[in-house]
């Protein structure tokens, strides 16, 4: 794998992540307007599931090529993708803040 696909499959792979945090943030958002008022057990059981929900989403974009290709016996392209990864994941975080910061 060469260093330009493991660039472009971080940045894919973090955009990704991005995108799917940005949908549910939006939905979270707007909620209570969509869905109405959260009452009774159900409500806190809703949100935890698509809690688990979403960490499995995540950690499957975030980890699941990496592992495939740990246990494919590449693991330094592994590594380097995953770092890579975190790299862009930390990139969009921070484009993240400064937009939250600058509106």
């Amino acid at each position: 794998m060469t260093k330009q696909k493991i660039i472009t499959y971080a940045f894919l792979q973090s955009a990704g992540t991005f995108i799917y945090v940005a949908i549910i943030a939006w939905l979270l958002f707007n909620g209570q307007r969509l869905f109405g008022e959260f009452g009774g057990f159900g409500g806190p059981t809703a949100m935890l599931l698509l809690f688990v929900l979403s960490a499995a989403i995540t950690s499957s974009l975030v980890l699941g090529h990496p592992i495939h290709l740990y246990l494919s016996g590449m693991k330094k392209e592994s590594f380097q993708l995953l770092i890579a990864t975190f790299a862009f994941l930390f990139l969009f975080t921070l484009i993240a803040f400064t937009t939250q910061i600058l509106s």
